[in-house]
């Protein structure tokens, strides 16, 4: 059973710094990206950060500059790191990742459960 457990949410006060933590368990052959995305209520789901195998990185314009997304390889572990926090954060963050099982070879999209992040005024 692949999943994927987050974990690092919480409140915090505006211009605060929270760092999340994604860790990909089960039988899993390789990883490629990794991702961060939240939903904020009544809002669709948006892509905040991205990171491939090899570590190029994309952002949404409105977190560059304040959040850094990294991973660990060997921890099949993915990191968001989130500093200058605004109220406009506030959402629940879903980590993501592209995984092969060792029965395939086929890349597939996995979610993880969901962390939320409140940002208070």
């Amino acid at each position: 059973q692949v999943q994927l457990v987050e974990s690092g949410g919480g409140l915090v006060q505006a211009g605060g710094s929270l760092r999340l933590s994604c860790a990909a368990s089960g039988s899993i052959f390789s990883i490629n990206t990794m991702g961060w995305h939240r939903q904020a209520p009544g809002k669709r789901r948006e892509l905040v950060a991205a990171i491939t195998r090899g570590g190029s990185t994309n952002y949404a314009g409105s977190v560059k500059g304040r959040f850094t997304i990294s991973r660990d390889n060997a921890k099949n572990t993915v990191y968001l790191q989130m500093n200058s926090l605004s109220p406009e954060d506030t959402a629940v963050y879903y980590c993501n990742a592209d995984m092969r099982p060792p029965y395939s070879d086929t890349y597939f999209p996995y979610w993880g459960q969901g962390t939320q992040v409140t940002v208070s005024s």
